[in-house]
Parts: C-alpha cells; structure tokens; sequence
C-alpha cells in the first residue's frame, strides 16, 4: 500500500505562484507514474499535470500549459508542480495520484482511472 500525501496549497493572488509538493511513501522507483488533478467546488475532478518514473514523458493539460511545471525527485520519492501565473480559475483541491503498476501507454496517465494510489488533496485558493 502507498500512502500519498501532497503538501504546499495555500491563499496566493492572481499573477502569483506556489510550489505543490507530493511525498509517497515507497521508493518511487516503483511507481510508473505520477500526476496532479484538480477539482473545483461543483465540477468533476480534471487532469493537471503528470510525468512518468523516468521524466521520459510529460503532460499538461492545455489550461495550464506554459503556466505549470511537473517534475520529480526520486531519491526524495517526490513529485512537485510549480504553478506560476496563477488564475482564480486555478482554484480547487489539487489531488496526486501514483500509478504503481505497469500502464500499456505513457498517455493513459492523463485520466484519474489509470491511477492505483491518492492522496488527500491540498486546497489551492487564488484570489483576484
């Protein structure tokens, strides 16, 4: 079992920037991918955001690409989201997902069905 657990949500303004941490707790070595989802009060919960074990394939969706950054630290076992620009449309419970066993194509990291593994979610408010 992989506990997951995001950290670094908060109140910040329009135009401003936060740092998303997510920690889980197994070598993530082992994980084949991971990513960021969203989801604002009233609305289905959107992709974000993922990466794969390697760094080898990343992807954004098209309402925070050139905004929003993925990476990760797998000698830390962590995946971070830096979001620049920051929108109030941006605000919601941002979730991280792990996928810990093996998927047939990269892509499919794009949809929250595909992942094994979440967290709690961290709250992401930005005011205008």
């Amino acid at each position: 079992q992989v506990q997951v657990l995001e950290s670094g949500g908060g109140v910040v303004q329009a135009g401003g920037s936060l740092r998303l941490s997510c920690a889980a707790s197994e070598d993530t070595l082992s994980t084949i991918g991971m990513g960021w989802f969203r989801q604002a009060p009233g609305k289905e919960r959107e992709f974000v955001a993922a990466i794969t074990r390697a760094s080898d394939y990343i992807y954004y969706s098209d309402s925070v690409k050139g905004r929003f950054t993925i990476s990760r630290d797998n000698a830390k076992n962590t995946v971070f989201l830096q979001m620049s620009r920051l929108k109030s449309e941006d605000t919601a419970t941002y979730y991280c997902g792990v996928r810990a066993t093996p998927i047939s194509m990269s892509s499919l990291l794009q949809y929250d069905y595909y992942y094994n593994y979440w967290g709690q979610g961290t709250q992401v408010t930005v005011s205008s």
